[in-house]
């Protein structure tokens, strides 16, 4: 069973819009060692992740950006999801990582541009296929200290084009002073460079939803763990991490806040029935502009002769 914050709970309406036959699309970003595919295993309680389903037991860091993709269909309760986790392996792990972001951002944008040309099909298709990426879950070292110029260069990048959730992975390494000094310093970096993540203010629609993602925004970012291992606890098994003090209970939201991320990670799927309503819209309209403007200027009409709709 979940652990739900009440505060994240969805309305009914919106669980009623709550399609049984949804997709989700997850990108997962940072350099080797942060705990990607761990947590992503955890997540969803299931062997999700790019290195669950290799065939060699030691990878190679690869010279550039790759992306690889894994999908699954999961269900629960008469809820059948399919999930495509994307990982990205080469961020960030080489000595000169001028452009590491261009390969993601270049993935996402090819994923808006496949669904905009189904869509502008004459006949186009009663169900379109739906590959455009959700959100990108960014993990943060946990330095403790403040973001490296690569953490802020790719947020402040990526979240023109796509959801941004950033974590501070394995935040069991820091103590809870540690973490909160360290949550509050990065929200003032994310502010003075001015990156927008997830939730945006265009998602306060009225009073109550601007005063549940005030509560998210509070929140950001989260200091989780992952752990694919279960420990006996009271009596009960529980995913967690052994230590010779104890053991970190992985859904305990006084031992970290990976409980808060599940939720928002199923409240933006039920928000935003569009996987990237707000960011698609503006690919989609930037495109069409471009469309507009090559045919005026193929006609040989000046561009300010366009009408008002086509721009």
């Amino acid at each position: 069973t979940p652990v739900t914050f009440p505060l994240l709970q969805p309305k009914p309406c919106e669980i009623a819009s709550f399609s049984p036959e949804c997709v989700c699309v997850c990108v997962c970003v940072g350099q080797s060692g942060l705990g990607k595919s761990t947590l992503m295993n955890t997540l969803f309680k299931s062997k999700v992740s790019r290195k669950s389903v290799q065939a060699t037991s030691q990878e190679k860091i690869p010279k550039t950006i790759h992306i690889k993709s894994v999908s699954h269909d999961i269900e629960e309760k008469g809820v059948r999801m399919k999930l495509t986790v994307i990982d990205t392996p080469g961020f960030g792990d080489q000595i000169n990582n001028e452009n590491c972001w261009q390969p993601i951002m270049k993935f996402i944008n090819a994923q808006y541009e496949q669904y905009l040309q189904e869509e502008i099909n004459i006949n186009r298709k009663k169900r379109i296929p739906d590959s455009r990426v959700h959100c990108c879950i960014y993990f943060i070292p946990p330095t403790g200290h403040c973001l490296r110029p690569l953490d802020v260069e790719f947020m402040r990048r990526l979240s023109k084009v796509v959801n941004i959730v950033p974590v501070i992975a394995k935040a069991d390494t820091l103590t809870l002073e540690e973490r909160d000094f360290f949550k509050q310093k990065i929200r003032e970096e994310l502010r003075a460079n001015g990156i927008d993540v997830y939730p945006q203010k265009e998602f306060d629609e009225d009073a109550e939803d601007r005063m549940i993602n005030d509560k998210i925004r509070e929140m950001i970012p989260f200091a989780v763990v992952g752990s694919d291992q279960e420990y006996q606890v009271n009596g009960r098994r529980l995913l967690g991490r052994k230590t010779k003090w104890g053991t970190i209970e992985v859904e305990n939201i006084a031992h970290c806040e990976f409980a808060y991320l599940r939720d928002l990670l199923i409240r933006l799927n039920i928000y935003v029935t569009s996987p990237a309503s707000i960011h698609y819209e503006v690919y989609r309209v930037r495109r069409l502009n471009e469309n507009n403007t090559a045919v005026a200027h193929a006609n040989g009409l000046p561009q300010h002769h366009m009408t008002s709709h086509e721009m």
